[in-house]
């Protein structure tokens, strides 16, 4: 699992029929300092994350755990909303 930063959202017409009702949002991958780190991705909202909120992700198999029994095809989920972050040693702030 890893912090990201919620950059944008993905607005569908047509999808499969287990992705009704879910939003996509784009996630930035954020390193130790807080930073923007790697490609930007996008993720299921399991967690009613916003514009701009500092987000928990997970990616994989566990990625479609937050919405068992239901069988939803997803690669990276938003599994939470992250209030502060604390590195002994680092200056990692949350806006």
């Amino acid at each position: 699992m890893q912090l990201g930063r919620v950059i944008g959202n993905v607005v569908c017409t047509v999808k499969t029929a287990s992705l009704a009702g879910q939003r996509l949002l784009i996630v930035q991958p954020l390193g130790r300092e807080g930073r923007a780190m790697g490609r930007a991705l996008v993720a299921l909202d399991s967690v009613g994350a916003g514009m701009g909120d500092t987000v928990y992700w997970c990616r994989g198999r566990e990625a479609s755990f937050p919405f068992l029994p239901a069988d939803v095809p997803c690669e990276t989920t938003i599994v939470g909303l992250v209030d502060v972050v604390n590195i002994p040693g680092s200056t990692f702030a949350i806006p």
